[in-house]
């Protein structure tokens, strides 16, 4: 059983045929609501993509924005452990997506930063506490460290990118990270390789794009080409693949096929609008997986090339 503990958004998404650069006004063309935020989104993940138990602690305002985003977690089967606050209005965040399948985010956090260290909930019966980067740090550090105390698997997707006090590393079971958070986090800046050696944390998880994501689980290391599709929207795609992953570590999948299961359903969020309304099931993640064949020793040969890995033939 997983517990999320973090951000939930209200996405109010247009969408145009480019993002629009400083001082430039672009015309939108149809615009919607989809409930969204990182810890939201990853619940979600973690219930529908992943099929696993899935409680939520999150802060919401008290006001018409909060409904949606309950609504979308009840309908994925997410448990939520709801913290009212009187002061702020809901989390949102304003997105505009291009037609190349880009995104510009700007998030308000609100009610996000209303969590508080003595919210948590307890902790028995959780294998798993997933987190990310939209709730204070300061909380984030303190739910660490109560989990870690319980012998509690810990897992931080670290976004929106912030340096992390070392009380909170100390803390981390498995660190998860794109390429450029990963650059932010080490203290001299390298190929993917180096930058996963340089990160005092037993494991970590860098995703890389369109190439694929690549990890470090311990001394060993693992790479995942990405899936081929034709993105539509790749809001929410980040978060997919961290529920998804978290789910299936938590099933006792092996790493090499649990960032396989996380990298499809990612894929096939991608060819979805919105964020949690892109989520597959879990039955869409294992048709996907059954449609696709082995990578070409060559894509994957790539991929450790790119990260400056040694392939498993040249250890």
């Amino acid at each position: 059983m997983i517990l999320v503990a973090g951000s939930a958004n209200l996405d109010f998404v247009v969408r145009a045929h480019h993002i629009p650069g400083p001082g430039e006004t672009v015309m939108g063309q149809e615009f919607k609501t989809y409930p969204g935020g990182k810890g939201a989104n990853q619940a979600v993940a973690c219930a529908r993509a992943g099929g696993v138990a899935t409680h939520m602690l999150l802060a919401l305002g008290q006001d018409a924005y909060a409904e949606p985003l309950q609504a979308s977690l009840r309908d994925a089967n997410v448990q939520i452990h709801r913290i009212d606050c009187t002061n702020q209005p809901t989390g949102c965040a304003f997105i505009c997506v291009a037609d190349n399948a880009e995104n510009a985010i700007t998030v308000a956090p609100g009610a996000n930063l209303c969590l508080q260290a003595n919210h948590l909930p307890d902790l028995t019966g959780f294998t798993h506490l997933l987190m990310q980067l939209e709730i204070p740090i300061s909380t984030v550090t303190a739910y660490a460290q109560a989990a870690r105390a319980q012998g509690i698997k810990v897992v931080l997707n670290a976004a929106p990118a912030q340096p992390l006090p070392a009380p909170l590393l100390d803390a981390l079971d498995l660190l998860i990270v794109n390429e450029g958070e990963l650059s932010t986090l080490v203290e001299h800046p390298g190929n993917v390789a180096s930058n996963l050696r340089q990160l005092a944390v037993p494991g970590v998880v860098v995703t890389l794009g369109h190439r694929g994501c690549a990890a470090r689980l311990d001394n060993d290391y693992f790479v995942q080409p990405a899936f081929d599709i034709e993105a539509l929207d790749t809001t929410g795609a980040g978060d997919t693949f961290c529920g998804g992953l978290v789910a299936a570590l938590s099933r006792g999948l092996a790493p090499q096929e649990a960032l396989r299961q996380a990298s499809a359903a990612a894929a096939l969020a991608c060819t979805r609008n919105g964020a949690q309304s892109s989520v597959p099931n879990s039955s869409a993640v294992d048709t996907f997986l059954l449609s696709q064949g082995e990578f070409a020793s060559s894509r994957r040969q790539a991929l450790y090339d790119y990260c400056g890995l040694p392939s498993p033939t040249d250890r």
